[in-house]
């Protein structure tokens, strides 16, 4: 494989930085971009004691145009892996203003900059809460995308019109040199990298279960609470599609390889087909870990949902693409990260 050059927006977070160990270990040059706001630069040097290759980094916001374009004069960009973006739901719906304005404006000044310089080639992490609430619990790209129920949401979706919107230009306009375009609807990305160097680190409480579970059971935290025993499930808790974020980032590797080949804007699923429920995910920690994980059943949470799962095929059929970790390598992994790292990078 030639050494093209991937741009890596948000390389420095949880799902970048497993991105740039598959990126560098099949050989392409990486670029990343980070501005440090939610993720520390000690896991790219991870990053390149795991992969002995080094990457090049910039400390700036996406946002920041001048620096955006520093970054394309300087380097032949062939395609760019966009995560950077806030992403907790909560504090979402607390500041929206600040959502919209990193999430989608900062979005819009990436792709001016990608058009300037006829870099036109986007894989975007956006995340199955664009399909809001359907009257399903399998969850089909076809599915209309509205209704998100959180910023959050709201901003993912947004930034995927635009995303389309310059598809659709350039497909009227007949350009020469077309936009293509990925956006990658994420379910929900736990695990880490088998090393243990590397995994999620968030800042303050987590926002998410798998990440709350290993800190209750590295005794950082003290009590689960588990957000509703009363959904018509295998067990009365929340069940979710869990997908180890190594197989996501793998993902993104085969839709850089099938991008070239996409006409316009194209729509994948990245989760495992399959959804486990809260407690089972307590019981594998505790089956796993060897430690009691104390926790709680309190109400629901306003806008959760019972159940719902990826309907993964279209990523098999056209991206080659499935996921091979189960539920145990996922909370394997993740305790070892945990476990080695029980202050995260700090």
């Amino acid at each position: 494989m030639s050494a093209e050059k991937i741009l890596v927006t948000g390389g420095a977070g949880y799902i970048g930085s497993h991105a740039c160990v598959e990126l560098l270990q099949v050989g392409y040059d990486v670029i990343v971009v980070d501005n440090l706001s939610n993720s520390k630069p000690e896991s790219l040097a991870r990053v390149e004691k795991i992969t002995g290759k080094a990457l090049h980094f910039v400390e700036a916001d996406i946002r920041d145009k001048q620096a955006l374009n520093d970054i394309f004069s300087t380097h032949d960009i062939y395609a760019v892996l966009h995560f950077a973006g806030l992403k907790a739901v909560g504090e979402s719906c607390a500041q929206p203003i600040r959502y919209y304005e990193n999430n989608v404006y900062g979005t819009l000044v990436l792709t001016e900059m990608m058009q300037q310089y006829g870099v036109k080639r986007i894989i975007f992490s956006s995340s199955a809460t664009v399909y809001g609430e359907p009257d399903t619990v399998k969850y089909t790209e076809d599915l209309p995308v509205y209704g998100a129920t959180n910023p959050y949401g709201k901003s993912k979706a947004m930034v995927e019109d635009i995303l389309k919107d310059l598809a659709t230009a350039d497909k009227l306009s007949n350009a020469s040199d077309p936009w293509k375009v990925i956006l990658l609807r994420y379910f929900n990305p736990i695990g880490a990298h088998l090393s243990g160097l590397i995994g999620e680190d968030p800042n303050g409480i987590p926002n998410n279960l798998v990440p709350y579970v290993s800190q209750v059971a590295v005794g950082k935290l003290e009590q689960l609470s588990v957000f509703g025993g009363d959904y018509p499930t295998i067990d009365g808790t929340g069940v979710r599609d869990y997908i180890h974020v190594v197989d996501l980032v793998k993902g993104h590797l085969n839709a850089l390889q099938a991008i070239q080949n996409i006409s316009g804007c194209k729509a994948y699923n990245l989760g495992a087909g399959k959804g486990y429920s809260v407690l089972e995910v307590i019981s594998a920690f505790k089956r796993i870990t060897g430690k009691s994980i104390n926790y709680k059943i309190v109400e629901r949470r306003a806008g959760d949902i019972a159940e719902n799962y990826a309907d993964p095929g279209l990523a098999l059929r056209e991206l080659n693409w499935q996921t091979e970790k189960n539920l145990d390598d996922m909370v394997a992994d993740t305790w070892r990260w945990q476990s080695t790292n029980p202050n995260g990078y700090a």
